[in-house]
């Protein structure tokens, strides 16, 4: 592979307003899904999703859930600040982030910063009945946002704190604030591990009923952790997609994960384009992780899987990262992904995926093109005049080769 000359014109399509999901429907699993396999289109409902694949698949999803992520705090003025936490920074493990007491330091957005020159911003907060003063400060600022230091005078830990104090941050381009139902919505039915502020949401379909049908046809389920971050919905501003620098997201894997994978070497079907990252990143973790040394980083950049010229087969590459985990005793594998999937990527890991539909001139739509070549636009031309809903609250797609 080289790097591709692509023009984000190319990617569009007109999204009416109307289209766009605003709440989620009542019930999870009555979304429509439409159902793309090797070039021919059908439409189902997601209750019945088990008749559409393979049996004996491996379901690979994202297991991160969303945290309460927006803090609003007032000046004396009456200013209103917004604080949206992106990743910890000081202890930058999130686990550790989120078990701190008394202070911790993150990166975030700031809204309205320009009425926030200088002092601390503090919010009386309800923990449990009991009122906890919460304090900001902010300790440097880059290109990426500020660094906040936040304190607090109690025992609690800063995740029971997030929780009482901030809002969960559903998607800007559903042009509402958030309601005590996207508590719980805007949540797929395995989350487990605290950390994104944006949901996987083709998970969100997922139901109690439609796992069990699954299983019962033999479909075996295996988790990983992406923690989405705010760049999720960061636009391509460039007019060729070399001159966007994409996001850096932290996976976690475990050992048992990873076994998983090396058995299953055929019908792995992502739930979600986190997923998708996640697999195919480790596809190109493998080809090199021998040759960095224990405590280094393990990242993928944006267009390494493009520039690398000796590949290997999928088992041999897990083997890779097998080894490199046994030897170093570790039960779960961090490593960061930068990776950007563009039409003309070469798809190692998987043969299918679930997601929903996505923006206009945004990277996923270019993931999906990927892996749908030029029949993306039909897709979705098909999507929008058969009243299918949009965008993170919408309805579902299956993608089969």
């Amino acid at each position: 592979m080289s790097i591709p000359e692509i023009y984000i014109r190319n990617f569009t399509y007109d999204l009416p307003d109307e289209k766009i999901a605003r709440f989620p429907l009542g019930e999870r699993d009555q979304s429509k899904v439409l159902i793309w396999k090797n070039g021919v289109i059908s439409e189902s409902v997601f209750s019945e999703i088990d008749n559409h694949l393979p049996e004996s698949s491996l379901l690979v999803s994202n297991n991160t859930r969303v945290i309460h992520a927006r803090l609003l705090f007032r000046r004396s003025s009456g200013a209103r600040i917004e604080i949206f936490c992106l990743e910890p920074w000081l202890p930058a493990d999130y686990q550790m982030s989120f078990q701190q007491k008394g202070s911790v330091e993150w990166r975030c957005l700031v809204g309205n910063a320009k009425k926030w020159k200088d002092g601390i911003l503090e919010k009386w907060v309800d923990v449990q009945g009991c009122s906890v003063l919460l304090k900001a400060e902010a300790k440097a600022k880059d290109e990426m946002g500020f660094i906040i230091r936040f304190t607090w005078d109690s025992s609690d830990t800063f995740a029971t704190i997030m929780e009482a104090a901030g809002t969960i941050p559903i998607p800007p381009y559903l042009n509402r604030a958030a309601e005590e139902s996207d508590n719980d919505r805007y949540q797929t039915l395995y989350a487990k591990t605290d950390g994104s502020v944006a949901a996987p949401t083709a998970g969100l379909h997922f139901t109690d009923r439609v796992m069990q049908k699954l299983k019962d046809r033999k479909i075996r389920f295996a988790e990983l952790t992406l923690h989405v971050g705010a760049g999720t919905f960061q636009p391509v501003k460039s007019d060729e997609i070399t001159g966007h620098n994409m996001h850096t997201e932290t996976i976690v894997i475990s050992k048992t994960f990873l076994k998983e994978l090396m058995l299953h070497k055929e019908k792995i079907i992502a739930v979600g384009t986190t997923s998708v990252r996640s697999l195919e990143s480790l596809y190109w973790l493998g080809l090199k992780i021998g040759t960095i040394p224990f405590g280094n980083t393990l990242h993928i950049s944006q267009w390494e899987p493009y520039q690398v010229e000796q590949h290997s087969e999928v088992y041999n590459s897990l083997n890779n990262i097998w080894q490199y985990m046994t030897q170093n005793n570790l039960e779960n594998l961090n490593f960061n992904t930068s990776i950007i999937i563009v039409p003309g990527y070469q798809f190692r890991m998987i043969d299918g995926m679930i997601t929903n539909f996505h923006q206009p001139q945004s990277t996923l739509l270019l993931l999906v093109a990927a892996f749908l070549g030029p029949d993306w636009k039909q897709t979705y031309e098909y999507a929008l005049m058969n009243n299918f809903r949009f965008l993170s609250y919408g309805d579902s797609n299956l993608y089969l080769k």
